[in-house]
């Protein structure tokens, strides 16, 4: 459930400057045992990761006081559904509400052959690369990565997945007809997303042979717990997951702007 903020945590600590963001605890009694009752993250996303009605309130104050720079709500559900009835009068409307997200995990390698040719991308191959990467953001998110700056900050990220070992692609003829990233990174768990397949390939079994190779990579190289969520009315790529092996363990949700 924490993963993408944790990943950040470990790698950079909870300076601000280092961590891209801040780090917000809230509790109504002095803290004891370096305990609190309410944890949010808030940078490019606003990630509440648990607290009560008191502690969600305590967020929105919080979040209130300066215009949005986030992008969305992401996190588990419960909390990102009542920190947004918190934030909505102010910062509504949304571009979208994703309610209903699972959150899917696996501890064991895949139940489905992987893919063979599915491979961690080259940084020299970040140019074919590129065009899958931003087809996929567009059908997912629903806006181009390459609006405002003409896609220098989503190059830059693509590049660091790349570098970083954590794109895979399988290419055919230098075309990627399948494509998946390991998003967050934990000392525990790898997040999955991207998950993309060429639309001219699609129905031949390639996404479930791609992710199951992405999947073993985490689980046997990684030694990770392999992690996503996806939309609930998403129904061909729910039975996929299934298939390869991931069980629900929670429930997220996200608020687009």
């Amino acid at each position: 459930m924490s993963c993408m903020v944790s990943a950040r945590v470990e790698s950079a600590g909870i300076d601000p400057w280092r961590l891209g963001g801040e780090l917000w605890g809230v509790d109504a009694r002095p803290i004891r045992g370096g305990r609190v009752a309410g944890l949010c993250f808030s940078g490019p996303n606003l990630v509440p990761l648990y607290g009560n009605a008191s502690a969600l309130r305590c967020f929105a104050d919080r979040a209130l006081r300066r215009r949005r720079v986030c992008s969305s709500l992401v996190g588990p559900a419960e909390q990102v559904l009542g920190l947004w009835d918190e934030l909505e009068s102010d910062w509504g409307p949304p571009r979208e509400i994703r309610a209903d997200q699972p959150l899917m995990a696996t501890d064991v390698e895949s139940a489905v052959s992987p893919d063979p040719l599915v491979r961690p991308v080259r940084i020299n191959e970040l140019d074919d690369y590129l065009p899958a990467a931003i087809a996929m953001f567009m059908e997912e998110v629903g806006i181009d990565p390459c609006l405002g700056d003409g896609g220098t900050g989503y190059r830059a990220r693509v590049a660091e997945l790349i570098g970083g070992g954590r794109a895979f692609a399988r290419f055919e003829s230098g075309q990627v007809v399948f494509k998946a990233e390991i998003g967050a990174l934990s000392s525990r768990v790898g997040q999955i997303q991207g998950v993309w397949v060429h639309p001219e390939r699609r129905g031949a079994g390639l996404g479930v042979a791609g992710t199951a190779a992405v999947v073993n990579h985490l689980v046997r190289t990684m030694n990770r717990t392999a992690s996503l969520y996806v939309n609930a009315f998403n129904a061909p790529a729910l039975a996929a997951y299934h298939r390869i092996g991931f069980q629900q363990v929670g429930q997220f949700a996200t608020v687009l702007f």
